[in-house]
């Protein structure tokens, strides 16, 4: 894959300085020159602007979306703006043949993911969704570990991400698009739907607002049902005090327990010893023994990791965007990944009184 870094860099346009761009986007292309090249930028506020113009002295400013999309040299738009205007702004950008990353949430309804859908097809598929979760090396372990023999057959998987932030920008505020379940649910039920092996059959969940200054919820609960017996309980907490914070992924099987914190390579995992059987016996409609029916069993902990070489974290996504634009690589997720998250993100604020 080194060979394609001789390729040209990426020409990006970046619309929307915000501080997702300037947190997860904008510090990937000033680490990796070989392989982008912001060459335009867009935001109404000037002073972000001239934050690009010191890194990128050749870019090109505008503070009106439709002009930077009148430019011809550009490889890929790069969107973060507002959530309420993802659909708009990326429907314009393929509309002009880009190709376009879009910032999660994709849209706000099913309805609208759709009409994406339809636009990215006619656009030769052009369109890649930012869900940073599939890269994460948490989750990548935790999908590793679901192979593993020593948990035995698996009955429930945990996801959960905690924060305390007391949010007072539009991601707080309903009408703009804000919420929990849009702004963080849809990495972690991506993630949920990768690791449970045959699709849920139902749903159930709970929006609440804890710290947030706005009206929009910052706590959402999901737990989905499959026809076998694994189930996925999925938590966001934006209000979560530091201190004790949960694993970010939980395993459970018959024998045993994988766990790893957040964004972790490695974990643990605790299990009843491999090289050990329970004596056999069955169970009796008889009046039972005064005794205990605990039994003494040995139990091993051992440490899992990610193998070396394994990439993941930020840098990762953003080179399979690289090569999936210069070179047509499968890029690793597909547009109906997404698309089922704003399914599942949508039903959430529908179904819950607090959500709407």
């Amino acid at each position: 894959m080194n060979a394609d870094y001789q390729r040209p860099p990426l020409k990006v346009a970046i619309m929307g300085l915000g501080r997702s761009m300037f947190a997860d986007h904008y510090p990937v292309f000033k680490a990796h020159p070989a392989l982008f090249d912001v060459v335009c930028a867009c935001d109404l506020i000037k002073e972000r602007r001239d934050i690009v113009a010191r890194d990128f002295p050749k870019c090109r400013m505008f503070r009106r979306f439709e002009d930077m999309l009148d430019e011809r040299d550009i490889d890929l738009v790069d969107i973060a703006t507002c959530t309420c205007d993802h659909v708009k702004h990326a429907l314009s950008s393929l509309q002009h043949g880009f190709w376009t990353l879009l910032e999660t949430p994709m849209a706000l309804t099913l309805d609208e993911a759709q009409l994406l859908r339809g636009q990215a097809m006619k656009s030769k598929n052009r369109l890649l969704v930012m869900q940073r979760g599939l890269f994460s090396a948490d989750f990548q372990l935790a999908k590793m570990m679901m192979s593993d023999p020593r948990l035995g057959q698996i009955h429930q998987i945990r996801i959960c991400r905690e924060d305390y932030v007391r949010r007072d920008d539009w991601q707080a505020v309903k009408r703009l698009g804000g919420g929990a379940a849009y702004y963080a649910m849809t990495d972690l039920m991506i993630q949920a739907l990768k690791l449970l092996p045959v699709p849920p059959i139902q749903m159930w969940s709970e929006l609440k607002r804890i710290a947030s200054l706005g009206d929009a919820e910052d706590y959402v609960r999901v737990c989905l049902k499959t026809r076998d017996q694994i189930s996925a309980d999925i938590e966001f907490n934006g209000g979560a005090v530091p201190g004790d914070r949960s694993p970010s992924f939980v395993i459970r099987g018959e024998r045993g327990t994988f766990k790893v914190g957040h964004g972790a390579a490695e974990g643990t995992l605790t299990v009843i010893d491999p090289g050990f059987k329970f004596p056999r016996r069955r169970s009796s409609v008889r009046t039972p023994e005064l005794a205990d029916l605990h039994e003494d069993f040995p139990v091993s902990t051992f440490p899992v990791a990610l193998p070396k070489g394994t990439m993941h974290g930020p840098t990762a996504f953003w080179k399979h965007v690289y090569y999936t634009v210069r070179t047509a690589a499968p890029f690793p997720l597909q547009l109906e990944d997404s698309i089922e998250a704003v399914k599942f993100a949508h039903l959430m604020k529908k179904t819950s009184p607090f959500g709407k």
